[in-house]
């Protein structure tokens, strides 16, 4: 049975999370994508293979996701960082420790390089979606749906079975945090994951992430057939065995 903690951030808002504590060890800290919790077998895989390997572990639900507090129409990117960056500091305090970023994920991830960098020893990204809002909806959109989530400050997307609500806020938000510019100087591991058959996000954003580390060991892996979410046993256990290398 998994064992989930809250973390109270004031005395209406508080986080859920996920963790295994470990004093003086590696952590590895899997960051979930849009609209997602930590229900998923992707959550789960990470937590036990930080078990097995003697590892640390956090994963959160951000604001408005999961069982975490607040309304997701009233997130936005900056405030999932923030939520990650207390969390990290309060599980992870001083531990070095790997990023994971899924989808959505990474772009969180990247945010957390200007307050982490020394910890930061490696960086795995799987579906990565830095910068969605702006370049895979916004620039999407047709004038009708800029018209009324401009009037209604919402629009409600239907993508395969799932519906989600995007608010204008998000989208303006989304610009303030964009990361795709910058250059980030670390010499550290990282590898991006996507498969080739995502229908969500195209394999172009791991290489856009790739030319942000100018320094950085990088390694793209595309998988044949692949999807977004790259959840499989198959799938996941392809991603272990990039993780191990991490570690070893």
């Amino acid at each position: 049975m998994t064992i989930f903690n809250y973390f109270k951030i004031t005395k209406q808002r508080k986080i859920r999370y996920l963790k295994n504590s470990k004093k003086d060890a590696i952590y590895i800290v899997f960051l979930h994508g849009f609209m997602s919790d930590l229900e998923g077998k992707k959550p789960k895989a990470f937590h036990d293979f930080a078990k097995k390997n003697n590892l640390g572990f956090l994963a959160l639900e951000y604001y408005g996701h999961g069982k975490s507090s607040g309304k997701f129409i009233d997130g936005n990117i900056s405030r999932w960082s923030k939520d990650v960056n207390i969390l990290i500091k309060r599980v992870v305090k001083k531990n070095k420790m790997i990023l994971i970023g899924s989808s959505m994920g990474s772009w969180i991830s990247l945010n957390q390089f200007k307050y982490f960098k020394k910890q930061i020893i490696g960086f795995l990204g799987i579906g990565s979606a830095p910068e969605f809002l702006e370049n895979l909806m916004w620039k999407k959109f047709s004038k009708k749906m800029k018209k009324e989530i401009k009037k209604n400050g919402i629009i409600y997307l239907k993508h395969g079975k799932y519906e989600y609500p995007i608010s204008y806020q998000l989208i303006k938000d989304g610009r303030k945090n964009k990361i795709l510019h910058k250059k980030i100087i670390h010499n550290i591991k990282i590898v991006m994951i996507h498969g080739s058959k995502d229908e969500s996000v195209p394999v172009i954003y791991s290489k856009k992430i790739l030319k942000i580390f100018k320094t950085a060991k990088k390694k793209l892996i595309v998988i044949k057939n692949g999807d977004h979410s790259l959840s499989s046993p198959k799938y996941l256990s392809l991603i272990k065995k990039e993780l191990k290398l991490f570690i070893s």
